[in-house]
C-alpha cells in the first residue's frame, strides 16, 4: 500500500478526498497546515505528498523547500 501525505488547509475537502484515495488503496495521513506536514515528512515515510500551495502561516511553497532540504519526497 502507497502511504501519502495530503497537506491541505480546508479540512472538508481533505477529508473527501482521503475518503477517496482510501478506496483506492492509499494509506492517507492529513495535515492542515505547512509545520505540522513538515513534522510528518521528517517523522515517516511516505511515498507521495499532495501539497496546497495557498495556506496560512506557512505556505506550500515555503513548506516544500523546507522539507526538501532534509527530504526527496
Amino acid at each position: 500500500m502507497n502511504k501519502l501525505l495530503l497537506t491541505d488547509d480546508d479540512v472538508d475537502l481533505a477529508s473527501m478526498l482521503k475518503e477517496y484515495l482510501q478506496q483506492e488503496g492509499f494509506d492517507v495521513t492529513l495535515a492542515h497546515d505547512g509545520v505540522t506536514a513538515e513534522q510528518y515528512v521528517l517523522a515517516g515515510q511516505f511515498d507521495l505528498m499532495i501539497l496546497d500551495v495557498m495556506m496560512p502561516m506557512q505556505d506550500g511553497i515555503q513548506t516544500l523547500k523546507h522539507i526538501r532540504a532534509h527530504s526527496n519526497i
